[in-house]
């Protein structure tokens, strides 16, 4: 995400202007009569206070323009809403309903669906990582993070891994043109190897060498699992038969590998 763009949805945010929380107590009855010159003023004074909470979100890949407008959503919300008979600065009332307004949208539009419960932890645990971080001076281990929600590590594992955004194979990590380097390069397999596939080559030439009825009592028993009597049954020999066969191509095979 373009965090430090100047220009966001057609805004100009190195001019935005500053508002006091004087000029705010005096908007306050103006915007709450119905005032739209107030209002206007009032929430074009706290845009800024939308930018400051897009830095929190500033791991996401989404645009940044589409957050800086539900964010926008989030203020006007709080601004509908405030209480100003309560001892409570503005911005400490509309900070978690901007951010709750951004998770919101994000949460429903992620390409990956996740449940409300699970992301609902994930959050959690990234406000618990920020405070401890913040009162500890360095980052939280999960461990830390789950003892200090009272969950099981699991849980707050899952969650975090989550809510990642998916990334493409083909996302470049390092390199230039024609040699550059992609998250599929490095993906590795361990349960499939070089040998592995020289084994599987092998095999499929040997088992191509054997006549057609060898290949097929083969391919019944170990391709699709079929006992000797039903392999029987269907080539029309006894069973006595296939298990002799069976036994010889196998020996031909592996002469053969």
């Amino acid at each position: 995400m373009a965090i430090g763009k100047v220009e966001i949805c057609g805004v100009d945010t190195s001019t935005l202007p500053v508002i006091t929380n004087e000029r705010m107590r005096e908007l306050f009855p103006l915007v709450h009569s119905g005032d739209v010159a107030a209002r206007e003023e009032f929430i074009r004074g706290n845009l800024r206070l939308v930018l400051s909470v897009l830095q929190r979100f500033h791991h996401r890949t989404d645009n940044v323009d589409d957050l800086f407008q539900v964010g926008c959503i989030g203020l006007i919300k709080a601004l509908d809403n405030f209480d100003v008979t309560q001892n409570v600065r503005f911005s400490t009332y509309a900070v978690p309903m901007i951010i709750g307004e951004i998770r919101r949208y994000l949460r429903d539009n992620n390409a990956i669906r996740v449940s409300r419960s699970l992301r609902d932890i994930a959050y959690k645990a990234l406000q618990t990582r920020d405070r401890l971080q913040t009162e500890w001076g360095r980052e939280p281990t999960v461990q830390e993070i789950a003892k200090q929600m009272e969950l099981p590590e699991e849980d707050v594992t899952l969650a975090l891994e989550a809510i990642q955004d998916p990334v493409s194979l083909c996302e470049p990590i390092g390199g230039e043109g024609a040699d550059a380097l992609t998250i599929g390069d490095q993906v590795r397999d361990d349960r499939v190897s070089a040998d592995g596939w020289l084994q599987d080559i092998a095999i499929r030439e040997a088992l191509n060498r054997l006549n057609e009825r060898e290949q097929k009592i083969l391919h019944l028993r170990f391709f699709q699992g079929r006992t000797q009597m039903e392999v029987a049954s269907e080539i029309g020999i006894s069973q006595a038969q296939v298990s002799r066969l069976e036994k010889a191509a196998l020996s031909h095979m592996r002469k053969l590998i």
